[in-house]
């Protein structure tokens, strides 16, 4: 399999935050059309089922990728979000209905031929990065539709965008990708990637398309993979986790973790 369509069977990026969420809050995801899925990891919703009593804290976590998304009783407000180095909080209303497409790393600039550098670590209006897909999610998205008819809505039209890309396969870069991601993050920077690049071309690729440097997305990669594992008391109280995962001690394990996620391990897998 190409490295360029293994990027899914490589990597699963999880928002745990949102799975441990208050009463009458729920998530979802959705997967798209199988032509889109080397490019959009999922189409998801976050929503209220009943008023809350108070303002929900919503913490997105660090996974690698770039979301669209926007409220379904607003879809005129719609908003990127880039790749992020740290844990975002948001303060949401008690009453909300939000939508989103999750694109795999690198897939957005991709299919828009944005430069991804230009977005990380912030969010902005859909309409500012580009205009031609913030004006069909404002005209064609509306909060009456059911999950299905989303999915329905948005395969279209990124089926459509998809058959319009001139997509780049440049094997240098998405070797260096599947390298990063089959070691689950822990690698050489200097020494792995050597994949018929210059340290200075493996920079700008990534910048482009990934948002940030090889090192940082790796790095990124490494949490995930522990999010993923989800790893036991015991590993945990003995330290084996962060050794295993490439940690030179506990305290630098702990620093990136809480920087990636916003609290510490213990407090994050319940323990």
């Amino acid at each position: 399999m190409h490295p360029f369509t293994n990027i899914r069977h490589l990597y699963t990026p999880i928002q745990p935050a949102i799975k441990q969420s208050a009463e009458h809050v729920t998530y979802r995801e959705f997967l798209p059309h199988s032509q889109l899925q080397p490019f959009i990891y999922c189409y998801w919703q976050l929503k209220t089922t009943a008023p809350l009593s108070e303002q929900f804290n919503y913490r997105v976590v660090a996974d690698g990728c770039i979301d669209i998304f926007f409220e379904l009783n607003n879809p005129t407000d719609n908003y990127i979000m880039g790749f992020c180095k740290k844990y975002t909080a948001f303060v949401l209303e008690n009453n909300f209905n939000y939508v989103g497409i999750r694109f795999l790393p690198t897939m957005f600039p991709q299919l828009f031929k944005v430069n991804a550098a230009e977005l990380s670590n912030r969010f902005e209006h859909l309409s500012a990065v580009h205009p031609e897909t913030a004006a069909f999610i404002a005209t064609q998205l509306h909060d009456a539709l059911q999950p299905g008819d989303i999915s329905q809505i948005f395969d279209q039209y990124f089926l459509q965008v998809l058959s319009n890309a001139a997509i780049d396969e440049d094997p240098r870069l998405y070797n260096a990708l599947a390298l990063i991601l089959d070691n689950c993050g822990v690698v050489d920077i200097e020494k792995d990637l050597n994949t018929g690049i210059s340290s200075r071309q493996l920079r700008r690729l990534f910048g482009f398309y990934i948002g940030d440097s090889a090192k940082t997305f790796s790095k990124v990669v490494r949490f995930q993979h522990i999010l993923k594992a989800k790893p036991s008391a015991q590993s945990l109280r003995q330290n084996k986790l962060f050794f295993d995962s490439g940690y030179y001690d506990q305290a630098h394990f702990i620093k990136e973790f809480r920087n990636f996620y916003g609290v510490t391990p213990s407090k994050a897998f319940g323990r």
